[in-house]
């Protein structure tokens, strides 16, 4: 089925071959004709599906019959939980619209770059913002910003925006967008916190979900017993044996991305470290590096979780377990992308062995923890420690912890 089949503009046609788009993925082939038609959509699609063309697409085929302007006026916008996904999303717009009679002014409304840049951008008119939430509020608190002509509003990975804390920002800019208006969310999981935010934006949403879950099916999971200690050298000694030339490791916290890359270079590896304490400038310079293959290994916080659509990532190393299921989807999501194949390794430790049992309950996956000689755990599985007692006054409280997650992001 071509993607004119859908309903869209032939003119798409061009751009879609050029990046290799031959044939709409399920969840394109469902969302597409319903976005077209102004319908208010929930689609459930995991990493890697397809769903950035899934509303990108039907926004710009919106556009392009709108009549010639001189200055454009906002009509779609676009937000996203992370800088590196809504730069991404902004490079799809310019992208599959490169080939209109008029092709869309994007503006990119981010953290950690120039605001006075960003509200110049603005005031000389767009089509398209995609903006992270904290960022956009405030532009518009500066009264650099009218939201009253959208059409589109489009949340992207909103199950990741509502556990980072943007709630109350999306609240926010929802009493300042027109009441007539599309609204797509798209999500890779729908947690009670979601459906409540879903009830503040639409009472018509149509459910749209994948027949299948690509990212899987090209993927072979792996998961290997190690001690803590001797994780540094088992990476090293796979690194060496499968010569993978491009490898992204997930870490825990930015101080261990930060050390291990520092280790790994001085044994002779082409790598470096990415997490929230880089500046915008450094996190893109980081990126188009690995992008670019001028860097082959790259440790990541979970940062690097969603949005990434980096191609040729032949393995993912889970070199300290995420802390939830979904953040595990994710994560081995930035490889076997496309179709393409791909391969995904988790360190267990006896220290983490229960949690990766419950993520692979959660997955339905069944791994067989696997040893490699040399690397053999000699230490028991620990048993599940009790929480401590709360310490009144002594710690952050959860909505601190999301304040701080949702300013790195």
């Amino acid at each position: 089925m071509p993607f004119n089949a859908l309903g869209l503009s032939p003119i798409f046609n061009a751009p879609l071959l050029k990046n290799g788009f031959t044939h709409p993925t399920p969840i394109q082939r469902k969302v597409i004709p319903l976005a077209l038609e102004n319908k208010d959509i929930i689609a459930l699609a995991q990493t890697g599906s397809g769903k950035t063309a899934s509303f990108v697409l039907p926004i710009l085929h919106a556009l392009s019959s709108e009549p010639a302007r001189k200055k454009p006026t906002l009509k779609a916008l676009v937000l996203t939980p992370t800088r590196e996904l809504a730069v991404q999303v902004a490079e799809a717009f310019s992208l599959f619209g490169s080939t209109l009679a008029q092709p869309p002014r994007v503006v990119s409304i981010i953290g950690g770059e120039g605001l006075g840049e960003q509200m110049r951008l603005v005031q000389q008119g767009c089509d398209v913002v995609v903006a992270t939430p904290g960022r956009l509020l405030e532009i518009l608190q500066k009264g650099q910003i009218s939201l009253h002509h959208v059409k589109t509003l489009v949340l992207d990975e909103a199950d990741k925006m509502v556990s980072l804390g943007f709630t109350e920002a999306l609240e926010s800019l929802l009493h300042v967008l027109p009441s007539a208006r599309q609204n797509l969310l798209f999500s890779a999981s729908y947690p009670p916190s979601m459906q409540t935010l879903a009830r503040t934006i639409s009472e018509t949403f149509l459910w749209v979900s994948e027949e299948s879950t690509p990212t899987v099916e090209h993927l072979i999971q792996r998961a290997f017993k190690v001690d803590a200690h001797n994780r540094g050298p088992l990476l090293r000694h796979l690194l060496t044996t499968h010569a993978w030339k491009h490898v992204l490791v997930f870490m825990a916290n930015k101080r261990a991305a930060d050390n291990i890359a520092a280790k790994f270079y001085k044994h002779g590896f082409n790598t470096t470290s990415f997490h929230g304490n880089l500046s915008q400038e450094e996190r893109t310079k980081t990126l188009e590096a690995f992008k670019n293959h001028k860097v082959s290994l790259l440790f990541a916080t979970d940062i690097a979780a969603r949005g990434l659509d980096i191609k040729g990532i032949e393995c993912v190393v889970n070199f300290d377990l995420p802390r939830s299921t979904e953040d595990y989807i994710h994560r081995i999501g930035r490889t076997a992308r496309a179709g393409h194949g791909g391969e995904s390794i988790t360190f267990v430790t006896p220290e983490n062995h229960a949690h990766f049992a419950l993520i692979q309950k959660r997955c339905q996956t069944a791994m067989v923890l696997e040893s490699i000689s040399g690397f053999e755990s000699t230490t028991p599985n620990a048993s599940q420690p009790k929480g401590q007692a709360p310490l009144k006054g002594k710690r952050k409280s959860k909505k601190d912890k999301l304040r701080e997650k949702a300013k790195e992001a």
